[in-house]
């Protein structure tokens, strides 16, 4: 199995970037698709993109596209989300997950089986 860890979330001002980190511990994380996801207060949590397992592809939920950027470096074992131009609404705890699912399956978010523990982004107005 994979454990998860990220990290990199910070209080930072509209308009500002921000790099999340995911590090994977165990030998397989090249066998996992790879999520984001974010739970605002009081809101469920929600899928924020995904790739999959080598990193040719990738997927984005509308609210992020064109402003968050999802890679994966397996000799690192870490996938990363690269958040620009960040705006209040981004603010959440921000959560990677693995999923050994197909890319059909987990490309929208679907069939991760196994998650970080958070990162806080904390975006002022």
């Amino acid at each position: 199995q994979v454990q998860l860890v990220e990290s990199g979330g910070g209080l930072v001002q509209a308009g500002d970037s921000l790099r999340l980190s995911c590090a994977a511990s165990g030998r397989t994380f090249s066998n996992y698709a790879m999520g984001w996801f974010r739970q605002a207060p009081g809101k469920e949590r929600e899928f924020v993109a995904a790739i999959n397992r080598s990193g040719s592809q990738t997927n984005y939920a509308e609210s992020v596209k064109g402003r968050f950027t999802i890679s994966r470096d397996n000799a690192k074992n870490t996938v990363y989300l690269q958040m620009n131009n960040l705006k209040a609404e981004d603010t959440a705890v921000y959560y990677c997950a693995a999923s050994g699912a197909s890319w059909y399956n987990a490309v929208g978010g679907h069939a991760y089986a196994l998650w970080g523990q958070g990162t806080q982004v904390t975006v002022s107005s």
